[in-house]
Formats: structure tokens, C-alpha cells, sequence
């Protein structure tokens, strides 16, 4: 096609990323040489359009808003690029492009290169367009294996996560830090998962959502599935995990958020099924609903609000189709003031508490003692781990089977895994999370009275009481109310220790271990309660 008499012409100006369209000049460096050629040329510079994409893929906003514009027009344009590069950084892309332009009624010129229908022309023109797809599939090799060599020196080197952003640190480059106070609060969000105060991801996401200190962008914008993302992120624990590079789980150089041991919790409890269901709908109206059960069907008990002449009334209420009790609602008084009575029968005595607090400190006391010879047993195991990486780092470099190859990097990041889980407990071993006094200050409350917590005005304690004093759901009958729960296993220590010392508290109606009749009296005189020491291994006896 002859472009002799052709004068209106637009120009096409690509950048790689967005990055450099804010931080660099190159899209008004390209517009500036188009414009220089197309005066001198004396073309009509009708339209300008900017792509900020890679050039390996055809698929472009502006390229594509440039076919377009050369389709609506009836007249042929000239296309002006300022290098072959800013066409295309693949063989086959540039191809496909320069047929679609032509095939729109395009006409390709550069400053800086002859394009011609003649063997000699083409052949060039393929020898540039070739050189620059190999280009950028250089630098894309370059950045990978620069990108790997870090992280294998312990460096995150992808955009940096919430929780973290990125400081420059003499001799080390860009390090992740600590962002507060998201970090805090990620942390928070982690332990309050691995204890159970959080049953699930559902959970989690109403928590930050309402958090202050959640940042309001669509970025941190959280859903399940996001929230789920976030606590499979080993990251947070210190650790570089990289499968497509080839790197399990290799300590970090960045501040942890938490601990290995809590990561692996967090794990544990995702992989798990929860005692406690989460509603979205759970509110302070019903803070029983999803951890009762009905009696006859054993499903949950859901509830509702019930018109009544000149007000509304709160029930629960079962609604599984065919259960006997379906449609039949229960008083949400009577239900949560049945329950309170429930939580009544786990307080333990003041004497039974007084010898608990002696015991726990006993028990803490030995367990410290005794965390030298487990330390020295982790360490050894830690040791041999160590020596079967690097055994199945030798193998995988010496195989050449794809599948032998891909079974040993499956092994070697489950051994990985197991070697972190060893070093953050060498590292734990003999170090409590805090002193015996902070931890039993929080713990014992709780244990002596957990009535308290469930008559606070939060939702979140009210369901802290069901997750902590039970084992699992408990089972209502509409007509003889609660079924023998299950406690958890700290009110069973109670039990059992007043089962033993012969304690008995007037507010508890379970069945003691020695059945229905009460001991006579001369044999409540001859009780006699001996604490004997606490080995090393935590075991304790109790005896007449």
C-alpha cells in the first residue's frame, strides 16, 4: 500500500508496567520522538495511545482501542512507533500485530526502523523482533534467579504482604518489617486461632472487619477465602516459602509475627473440624445458637423472634424437617438461664480451688525442669532431619526421572517443614509464653467462676465460655432441658481431684465416682488428703 499521500497518522506508545508510568518518563519520551518524526514526515498526528502492559501478549487496552479507531475510519492511517520493542517483545505477538494493523488499515513507520514488504526489509525487521523477544525472556530468567538467590539468602523479595513493609537496611537492601498496628493485630488474629478464641475463618473476618485498626482499602478487603489466605502464609512465622522456586520453608531474615509452633496450631485447627459452628447471623440476641443441639434430631437449635401482640418475643427453636421437636420453641430465658445453672455445676469449691492453684504451680515448676533433657532430644532430632535433607538434596540432583525428581522435592519440603517445626521448639523449649503468675492470674479466674464471663455484655466472651468450658456442642430436650455435657478437660481435673480428695461442692449435681451415697460422717473426719512430689515426668497421684 502506498502511503505517499497518506497524512493523518497515530502513534503507539508501550511501557512495561504501571511502575513506570508514575516513576518514569519513558511513554512521554516515545510520544515526544513520534511527534518529532511525524512533523518532519508532515503527517497529522490525530491520536496518541499508551499501553502500560507487557509486550509479550497481543491483548492490549490501547492496541486494542487502535484497531479500533483504524476500523471506523475510511481512510488509511500511519502507525508510528518509536522502536520495534514498543510493538512487541514476542516473535509471534509481532506478527499477529502487524497483520491486524495492516488487515485495519494501518500503515507501520518508526524512527528508528525501515518497515518494508521486501525480503531484505522483512528479514531485518524479523532479526529485531526476534532479538527482542530474546531480551526480555533474559531479563525475565535474570530477575527469577536473582529473585531465588535472596530468597534462599533468607529475603522476601515479592510485594510485601499486610503486616509487613518493606525499609532499606545497609548491606542488606530492602528487609520486611514490622507494620504496625496491622502486625499486632495479625498476630493477635493467629493466637486467638491456635487457642480456639476465634472457631473460625468466618469468625476472623467479622473481627477484622470492624476492627479500627484493619485498614479500609480494597486491597485489605477480607472474605473467607482471603482470610484463609492469609493464615496459610508461613511468612508470618518467619519463613520463606517459595515452591515455584524451589525453596521449603528456609528461616527468614525478617521479624516474625509468630511463632512456628503457632503457624503449625493454625494449620492443624484449618485442617480440623470445629466443635463450635459459626453463623454469620450469631449475634447477642442468641449467643447459644450453633452449639446446642436437639435431643431428638441432633441437630443445631437455630432461634428466631416471635410477634406478639404488642411486642416481640425471643426463642429457640428447632427447624430440621422431620424431627419431633420441629416448629416447638423454647423460651430463650429458660434455655440461657438453664445453661447458667449448667455452668454453675463446674465451680469448684474454695478448697478444691486452693489446692488446684498448688498443683498447677507444682506442675509448672516440674515441667520447667524437665525441658533441659526435652531440649537435648529436640536438638538431636533436629540433627538427624537435617542429615536426610541433605541426603535427598544429593539424590534429586543426581536423578533424571521427572517423576522420581518431582516424589523427592515432595519429600524434601515435608522434611523442611518437620525441620522448622524443630527449630522453633528448641527455640521454645524452657521458655514459657509468660510467667506462671500472668498465666494463672487469666486462667484461674476464669476456672473459679465461669458464670462471669457469660454474663458479660460481649458477644465474643459469651462465646469464649462455650468454646472453653466444654468439650464439644452440648444437647438440649425441650421438655427435660441439657444433657449430661462433656466439660473440658480442666473442670474434669476438678472433678476428678474431688472425686479423689473427697471435696464436694454444694452446687454440683454430677454423679462422684463413688456413686449416690454421701460418706458418712465419720469418714468425712478421717479424710485425708497427701500431695506428694511431682516427678518429672508432670504425673500426679492422689491417694487417701
Amino acid at each position: 500500500m502506498e502511503s505517499t499521500h497518506i497524512t493523518k497518522a497515530v502513534a503507539y506508545c508501550r511501557v512495561s508496567s504501571q511502575k513506570q508510568v508514575t516513576e518514569g518518563n519513558g511513554l512521554e519520551s516515545q510520544r515526544a520522538r513520534i511527534e518529532e518524526y511525524a512533523k518532519i514526515r508532515g503527517y497529522d498526528l490525530v491520536e496518541i495511545f499508551k499501553d502500560d502492559i507487557t509486550g509479550a501478549t497481543a491483548g492490549r487496552p490501547a492496541m486494542k482501542a487502535m484497531l479500533a479507531f483504524l476500523k471506523s475510519k475510511r481512510e488509511p492511517h500511519i502507525v508510528i512507533v518509536d522502536d520495534v520493542t514498543r510493538l512487541a517483545r514476542s516473535m509471534a505477538t509481532h506478527i499477529a500485530l502487524r497483520e491486524k494493523i495492516k488487515a485495519a488499515g494501518g500503515i507501520l513507520k518508526s524512527p528508528s526502523l525501515e518497515f518494508g514488504d521486501d525480503s531484505d526489509s522483512q528479514l531485518i525487521e524479523h532479526l529485531l523482533a526476534s532479538v527482542s523477544q530474546h531480551q526480555r525472556q533474559k531479563i525475565s530468567e535474570t530477575t527469577k534467579n536473582r529473585m531465588r538467590g535472596r530468597m534462599l539468602n533468607g529475603y522476601y523479595t515479592y510485594r510485601s504482604p499486610i503486616g509487613y513493609k518493606y525499609q532499606s537496611v545497609s548491606g542488606e537492601g530492602k528487609v520486611l518489617k514490622r507494620d504496625e498496628p496491622v502486625a499486632s493485630l495479625i498476630a493477635e488474629v493467629f493466637e486467638g486461632y491456635a487457642s480456639g478464641r476465634f472457631q473460625g475463618p468466618a469468625e476472623i473476618m467479622r473481627y477484622l472487619e470492624v476492627h479500627p485498626a484493619w485498614p479500609d482499602t480494597r486491597r485489605n478487603h477480607m472474605t473467607i477465602e482471603r482470610v484463609i489466605e492469609l493464615l496459610n502464609r508461613p511468612l508470618y512465622a518467619g519463613m520463606i516459602d517459595a515452591p515455584d522456586h524451589g525453596i521449603h520453608m528456609r528461616e527468614g531474615k525478617h521479624e516474625a509475627l509468630i511463632s512456628f509452633g503457632t503457624y503449625t496450631r493454625v494449620q492443624e485447627r484449618l485442617n480440623g473440624k470445629p466443635k463450635l459452628l459459626t453463623r454469620i447471623d450469631t449475634s447477642m440476641d442468641f449467643p447459644l445458637r450453633g452449639f446446642v443441639e436437639c435431643a431428638d434430631c441432633g441437630n443445631s437449635i437455630t432461634s428466631c423472634w416471635s410477634q406478639g401482640r404488642n411486642e416481640k418475643f425471643p426463642y429457640y427453636i428447632c427447624q430440621t424437617r422431620g424431627c419431633p421437636s420441629k416448629g416447638k420453641s423454647i423460651r430463650r430465658d429458660t434455655m440461657e438461664g438453664e445453661f447458667a445453672d449448667l455452668l454453675k455445676q463446674l465451680r469448684p469449691t474454695p478448697e478444691l480451688y486452693q489446692l488446684a492453684s498448688e498443683l498447677f504451680r507444682d506442675l509448672w515448676d516440674a515441667r520447667l525442669k524437665s525441658s533441659e533433657s526435652s531440649r537435648a532430644h529436640l536438638i538431636a532430632e533436629a540433627a538427624r532431619v537435617d542429615s536426610q535433607v541433605t541426603t535427598l538434596v544429593d539424590r534429586i540432583v543426581n536423578a533424571d526421572s521427572p517423576t522420581l525428581i518431582a516424589a523427592y522435592e515432595e519429600r524434601l519440603r515435608a522434611l523442611e517443614i518437620q525441620k522448622a517445626e524443630m527449630r522453633a521448639k528448641v527455640a521454645d523449649c524452657g521458655r514459657p509464653l509468660r510467667d506462671f503468675d500472668s498465666a494463672y492470674r487469666t486462667t484461674m479466674e476464669f476456672l473459679e467462676n465461669p458464670q462471669k464471663l457469660w454474663f458479660s455484655n460481649r458477644l465474643e466472651d459469651k462465646r469464649a465460655v462455650l468454646k472453653l468450658a466444654f468439650e464439644s456442642r452440648i444437647v438440649y430436650h425441650r421438655d427435660t432441658g441439657y444433657r449430661t455435657a462433656v466439660a473440658s478437660i480442666p473442670f474434669r481435673i476438678f472433678n476428678d481431684l474431688e472425686e479423689n480428695s473427697g471435696f464436694e461442692s454444694d452446687d454440683s449435681e454430677m454423679v462422684p465416682g463413688r456413686g449416690l451415697e454421701p460418706p458418712r460422717p465419720c469418714e468425712r473426719q478421717h479424710l485425708k488428703l497427701v500431695r506428694l512430689p511431682i516427678p518429672p515426668s508432670g504425673h500426679v497421684e492422689l491417694v487417701r
